[in-house]
């Protein structure tokens, strides 16, 4: 069984990419939903330096400290989803075809790790971004760059950042010149599907390919910006073969009994699994008013899109995210520089 959850770790590509957590939480909660208290922000404030002097703003009159009000805020995290795979194995085939459960068990674990895939590309794929960075095709090196920045503004954590490429955006890349990633390209020995898809690093950013995600598109996005969470079942009691393993956040149960009905082994692998996004509350700098702002919305900023055609899309001027963070429609990616959103450059 340990082999097993060595075969789904070697397998798994975008789920590697998440953080990974379990799910012990969720077990007796009602509907399969918790609340998870996120820590509230508060600013910090600037006292006057000899309040109440004679040079002082209020001579004779030392200033009143402000009083902030902390919240905790709730937010319900639902959990559900069981992939599995069953097969059944008659005693011909146990005897002249396949003489070991190890031989049966590899193309189960395929098909989990197919399964947790594709869930969390449709996470990643489906997330409404803020900042969409459009025409990279135009000009990559710069759309890339562009990427970092928009992600440093959102004060997204530099380490473990990654850049999932669809088929046609890896062409590109690797046909840039200014990025020189194509050398890059099968230097690694190991066998994992994590490994054989990285296509190298550039500023600041892993990249990584997929063949499922759409392929004009690419996905910039800190590991903390998604979580993957996995459980192994409970075994039954009633089965006469059963085990379950994990490893580095991921978790399997497999199952095997005989129904002697129809002379036939029956093999299930399976795991729980669910997927979310981390939204923040963002703190920024009004630099007119010399003071901390806190975003009174919880906003994804730790992950940003690219797409290959199409125009760039930006937070609206005066809206929050574009107040705190200083990225609008104002300023955004164009292959001729930075421009208005509405600018016929960004086309």
């Amino acid at each position: 069984m340990n082999t097993a959850i060595g075969m789904l770790e070697q397998e798994l590509l975008v789920p590697n990419l998440f953080t990974k957590e379990g799910v012990d939480r969720f077990k007796g909660a009602k509907n399969d939903t918790i609340n998870v208290t996120v820590e509230g922000v508060l600013p910090f404030h600037d006292y006057e330096w000899r309040s109440g002097s004679a040079g002082s703003s209020t001579p004779g009159a030392r200033q009143r400290v402000v009083f902030d009000e902390y919240a905790e805020r709730t937010i319900p995290v639902t959990f559900g989803g069981n992939v599995y795979n069953g097969v059944k194995l008659t005693d011909e085939q146990a005897d002249f075809d396949i003489h070991q459960w190890g031989k049966l068990l590899r193309p189960q674990v395929k098909a989990i790790a197919r399964g947790l895939a594709r869930r969390a590309v449709k996470t990643l794929v489906d997330q409404p971004y803020a900042v969409t960075v459009g025409n990279a095709e135009k000009s990559m090196r710069k759309a890339i760059i562009e990427a970092r920045r928009v992600m440093n503004k959102f004060n997204v954590p530099e380490g473990n950042r990654y850049m999932v490429v669809g088929s046609d955006f890896e062409t590109v890349l690797l046909s840039d010149p200014d990025l020189n990633l194509a050398s890059n390209v099968g230097d690694g020995q190991a066998e994992s599907a994590l490994v054989n898809a990285t296509l190298g690093n550039r500023y600041g950013f892993r990249f990584i390919v997929d063949q499922t995600i759409p392929a004009d598109s690419a996905f910039a996005f800190a590991q903390s910006g998604f979580i993957f969470a996995s459980a192994a079942p409970s075994v039954p009691q009633s089965v006469p073969f059963g085990a379950t393993t994990s490893f580095e956040g991921l978790a399997l149960r497999w199952l095997r009994d005989y129904d002697s009905e129809y002379f036939q082994d029956r093999s299930i692998v399976n795991c729980y699994q669910g997927f979310r996004s981390v939204k923040d509350v963002l703190v920024g700098w009004d630099p007119a008013k010399e003071k901390e702002v806190i975003s009174t919305q919880e906003h994804f900023v730790r992950g940003i899109k690219l797409q290959l055609d199409g125009k760039s899309d930006y937070p609206e001027v005066g809206s929050e995210l574009a107040t705190i963070t200083g990225v609008s429609a104002a300023k955004v990616f164009t292959p001729t520089g930075p421009a208005a959103e509405t600018d016929p450059a960004n086309a």
